[in-house]
C-alpha cells in the first residue's frame, strides 16, 4: 500500500507540472501529458480505494 501511494503521489506530481505548463504557456504537449497522466491517477486512485477496503476488514 506504500508503494501504491508512492506512485499516486508521483503521478499527481507530473500531472500538476504539465497542467501548469499547458495553462501558463499554451504547451500543446504538456496537455497531452497531463490527460494522460490523469488516466493513470484514475486507474491507481481505484486500485487504493480496493486495497483500502481490503485493509479495513482485517
Amino acid at each position: 500500500m506504500k508503494q501504491l501511494l508512492e506512485n499516486l503521489n508521483q503521478l499527481i506530481s507530473d500531472f500538476t507540472k504539465d497542467a501548469a505548463l499547458q495553462v501558463e504557456n499554451g504547451n500543446k504537449a504538456a496537455g497531452t501529458r497531463a490527460r494522460k497522466t490523469s488516466l493513470a491517477i484514475e486507474k491507481a486512485l481505484k486500485e487504493f480505494r480496493k486495497v483500502s477496503v481490503e485493509e479495513s476488514k482485517k
